[in-house]
């Protein structure tokens, strides 16, 4: 499989689109501090199938650095700018964390543009007073240190892994610590004050989505337990909801076989 990258203007600025393969469109975005990479596996996956299309979220990876806050309405808006620019009338959404709030917000805002949406180790609710609290402090020790070095790192880690993936699982580790020497720490910190501290409510929004969609938990998420992404999936009319076992914030790195399947098999539901 070979990625082809495209730089799509945008609202928030320039975007990282990497793309492979033929055939119905699927676009994935990625969770906080990670880019385009975690998708490697499912990309490998669909490639054969699909025209798979891998986002480098506002600020990440090899996208253009973030230099404000954002809303996630303008988050949605940088969807149908990369279906606009690719000429892709509308696209499945595949979305982790941050990714999957934003599927959420495109699929209730934007119906016209999407298919079906995978919705993976997210929440529609706002951030508790414990989780705004830590994501302050990990940012501005970031800041202070001049980006996520070392000492930073096992937070991160501890953020999206649970027992299982860190214990037996040494390549989602690595996965971890090579996003994180990629991340430009200015700029990610917009990202996380926008997704973190300022993160809206969106369980009333949701209620206007009308597509399919599939919602799905890590039973070990360490940042958004079964519950609170229960209450997400309670929020979309019709929406299924699956819980995976072993698996953590990162599901779609910790346990691809699993996700591919479960991912394709919703797909093919649809059609």
């Amino acid at each position: 499989m070979e990625l082809v990258d495209v730089y799509v203007p945008t609202v928030l600025g320039r975007l990282r689109i990497r793309q492979a393969g033929a055939g119905p469109a699927m676009l994935f975005w990625p969770s906080l501090l990670m880019d385009s990479a975690l998708w490697t596996a499912q990309a490998e996956y669909f490639a054969g199938t699909r025209q798979v299309v891998l986002i480098d979220p506002p600020g990440h990876g090899a996208s253009q650095p973030l230099t404000r806050e954002f809303t996630f309405a303008e988050c949605a808006t940088c969807v149908v700018q990369v279906l606009d620019h690719l000429g892709l009338p509308r696209a499945d959404f595949v979305g982790n964390s941050w990714g999957g709030m934003i599927g959420g917000t495109f699929a209730a805002r934007h119906p016209d543009r999407i298919g079906a949406a995978v919705l993976m180790n997210c929440t529609a609710s706002p951030a508790g007073l414990r989780q705004r609290l830590e994501y302050a402090l990990l940012t501005r020790i970031a800041r202070l240190m001049g980006g996520i070095r070392a000492p930073l790192v096992p937070s991160v880690i501890g953020a999206f892994l649970g027992p299982t993936s860190r214990r037996t699982r040494p390549h989602t580790v690595a996965a971890i610590r090579a996003a994180l020497t990629r991340a430009n720490v200015n700029s990610v910190t917009w990202a996380v004050t926008s997704v973190v501290p300022r993160r809206p409510d969106q369980r009333g929004l949701l209620g206007l989505i009308r597509t399919p969609v599939l919602v799905v938990a890590g039973v070990e998420d360490p940042t958004f337990p079964v519950a609170e992404t229960r209450a997400m999936a309670d929020a979309i009319p019709g929406a299924r909801f699956v819980v995976l076992d072993n698996a953590a914030h990162l599901a779609a790195l910790e346990v691809p076989e699993t996700v591919n399947t479960l991912i394709d098999g919703f797909l093919r539901a649809q059609d």
